[in-house]
């Protein structure tokens, strides 16, 4: 087993899937709310999913309790964390977010049921981990990268319209990167679907320099013991995601971008790692955005 050789895993069948816990646990509830046909149980996070079915309507269900395979943590402090995201989702209903409908306890934890999106994960780190994320032909994110600049803009649109909701409700996101980000391919639709860790603001960081995130997107405030987390720590996650999706991540340099000189210049401010000289609001980078999107194409 690799790394887990220490470890006793188990394999449990539900319906038409396997899956692997580090213990038995009785999965039996999961019968109410329909078939079971896809599981996602490779996350380090504390939770196991699930996709149901029942007659022609499919569920997203997402559960704490259990102990993943990669997951070290305590699993009432994952239970108690999907518990704390109910609020998050019931306040930040969005277009742009995968909708919750249900949540309830079980004798051994706590489930989300969310309405189910066709869409697959542009950080799918279970089946294209490493570089085959970047390289896989048929890896979510090399494809989406291969979509014309119009159709990814728009999909940063979307992400940066919903953070300036985010920021009108007095919230702060916390976690996002490109594993929030589900793309349908078909229909050229997006949704977000890991809100669980964003808090009402006033936040700071209270964990230190592992304060969750994607050290590819983290701000430095996001690695200092008692920063605040705010408007502008968000400005600097959204310009870092422009880089994911139009540039070339970390490498953030005018020859991998690939949405013109204005757009670029926005996003280089929006990643400043002095704090005082991004944007001071979600709203203001979204509307120079905004501006400089519609000075490239004057007939929108």
């Amino acid at each position: 087993m690799g790394n887990f050789q220490h470890t006793n895993v188990v394999s449990i069948t539900k319906d038409r899937v396997i899956f692997q816990l580090q213990q038995m646990q009785n999965f039996d509830w999961l019968q109410e709310l329909g078939e079971v046909f896809c599981v996602f149980d490779q996350q380090d996070s504390g939770n196991v999913s699930f996709g149901v079915q029942r007659d022609k309507q499919k569920y997203f269900v997402k559960y704490a309790g259990a102990k993943p395979v990669h997951f070290t943590g305590n699993p009432s402090e994952a239970i108690q964390s999907l518990i704390n995201a109910v609020p998050v989702y019931q306040a930040l209903e969005h277009p742009h977010v995968i909708k919750l409908v249900n949540h309830f306890p079980t004798e051994k934890g706590y489930a989300l049921v969310f309405e189910w999106f066709e869409g697959e994960c542009l950080h799918s780190h279970w089946t294209f981990g490493g570089k085959a994320k970047y390289t896989n032909p048929k890896s979510p994110f090399y494809r989406f990268k291969q979509l014309d600049v119009e159709k990814r803009l728009h999909v940063l649109d979307a992400i940066l319209s919903f953070h300036a909701y985010v920021e009108s409700q007095n919230y702060v996101a916390v976690d996002l990167y490109d594993g929030s980000i589900l793309y349908d391919f078909h229909n050229d639709k997006l949704k977000l679907c890991d809100i669980d860790f964003y808090r009402m603001a006033p936040a700071i960081n209270d964990i230190g320099k592992d304060f969750w995130g994607s050290t590819r997107l983290k701000s430095p405030e996001e690695y200092e013991l008692g920063a605040p987390i705010d408007s502008k720590t968000n400005v600097f996650t959204l310009g870092a995601m422009a880089f994911v999706l139009l540039g070339g991540e970390l490498d953030r340099s005018l020859s991998k971008w690939d949405a013109g000189h204005e757009l670029y210049e926005v996003a280089l401010k929006a990643v400043e790692e002095n704090r005082e000289n991004r944007y001071g609001t979600v709203k203001e980078f979204y509307n120079a955005w905004n501006e400089a999107s519609n000075s490239m194409n004057p007939t929108k």
